[in-house]
């Protein structure tokens, strides 16, 4: 079977070419230069109308999304933001960029937030990241009642799980504000990009001027003027807007998101179904009520000890599939032991343990059955040449 290309994303639909090409024509780049309905204040109203939220941001990253929500909140300098202990290293990036101080979590085998050590944890917390990482939904409900009667706000890391459901709400709408990326390697492809989302007009109204609404642009946006108006000149400016071309980009791809999340269901779980049938990997099963929108794979290797899962990673990378299993590296950012602008940094043992097992491959929505077969002879010899009776399994 020949091999898929596992980075390659779709093509980006004609509209968005047609679209360029006027604005490479006009030089009409900078979202603000028209009095009303740019590329960038057509996608936010489209996307606030597809999340079912009053308000929506375009920004320049997920990550620029996550700072100006934590700046947006007034949180006093220092305050601790806590996240899980498994997500990627711009998440504590943007809390120190907020100056704020990560406060971190454990994370159990099914990636999802160990919800005893966050409650833990709470009451030393003045907001909560949840980063849905790699698309694996949290008990949200669980999380929210904890929050709300702590009276704490929380952020949606939602960068991978843009066409997810938690018990029929969209993930990015249930806690105050949500955040999304338009990265090269999520459900919608810009490159870079990212977006926030939320019902809260003073909070939108501040994300906006720190986003670089200089002097009166932030007319240009729906929102309440007098939410405006009392922070005018009173916010510093971070210059983090996205650009006409990036929108133009990212609107056509938005009719197409319900497809490629039923692709990448379909794919994700054909994929698990396959690999759960070798007694050394276990596909994490999803929470009653989550309806994942995968783009990727995640599945822990089982009664395996290190040199063996070196050797699985080793043989699957020879034979043309890039396995990454997230602890088994130097500077892997999504292992929290790697984060070391982080002053205190803790040890999460529950985490490192599934961390050091744990592994990641792309699934492109877009690949057919007979990649996803050829992606999956890869995975499981692999296996078998890495538990041969030269290496053997450890109970």
């Amino acid at each position: 079977m020949t091999l898929p290309d596992m980075h390659a994303a779709e093509p980006i639909p004609e509209a968005a070419r047609a679209e360029i090409d006027r604005l490479l024509l006009s030089g009409d780049l900078f979202r603000y230069t028209a009095p009303s309905g740019s590329p960038v204040a057509l996608l936010e109203a489209e996307f606030a109308a597809l999340m079912g939220r009053k308000y929506a941001l375009a920004v320049s990253s997920c990550s620029a999304a996550l700072f100006l929500s934590l700046k947006a909140l007034d949180l006093p300098k220092g305050a601790k933001v806590l996240i899980p202990g498994f997500t990627f290293a711009a998440v504590p990036s943007s809390v120190v960029h907020a100056d704020c101080a990560p406060l971190l979590c454990e994370v159990g085998e099914n990636y999802r937030v160990d919800l005893e050590d966050f409650a833990a944890r709470l009451p030393q917390a003045d907001a909560v990241i949840i980063s849905h990482m790699r698309g694996h939904t949290s008990d949200m409900d669980a999380i929210m009642a904890l929050c709300d009667a702590a009276n704490v706000p929380v952020i949606e890391d939602a960068a991978h799980s843009l066409g997810t459901v938690w018990r029929g709400r969209k993930i990015g709408t249930i806690g105050r504000v949500g955040c999304f990326s338009f990265q090269s390697y999520k459900m919608v492809n810009a490159g870079e990009g990212g977006i926030l989302i939320t019902d809260d007009a003073d909070l939108v109204a501040r994300a906006i001027i720190m986003s670089g609404a200089y002097e009166h642009n932030w007319k240009k946006h729906p929102v309440l003027q007098e939410a405006f108006s009392r922070h005018q000149n009173k916010l510093p400016l971070y210059n983090l807007r996205l650009g006409n071309l990036s929108a133009a980009l990212i609107r056509p791809q938005l009719d197409a998101l319900p497809q490629r999340v039923r692709n990448g269901r379909r794919n994700h779980d054909y994929v698990a179904e396959k690999l759960n049938a070798s007694p050394f990997i276990d596909v994490p099963a999803p929470l009653d009520g989550e309806e994942r929108a995968p783009d990727s794979i995640q599945f822990n290797l089982v009664r395996l000890d290190e040199p063996t899962i070196a050797a699985f990673a080793a043989a699957t990378e020879a034979a043309g599939v890039k396995v990454q299993v997230f602890g088994q590296s130097t500077d892997n950012a999504r292992a929290f032991w790697n984060w070391q602008f982080i002053e205190d940094l803790p040890e999460l043992p529950r985490t490192r343990a599934m961390l050091m097992r744990a592994c990641d491959v792309r699934l492109p929505v877009q690949l057919s059955q007979s990649a996803l077969d050829a992606v999956v002879e890869v995975l499981l010899a692999a296996m078998a040449q890495a538990t041969d009776a030269s290496r053997p399994a450890v109970a």
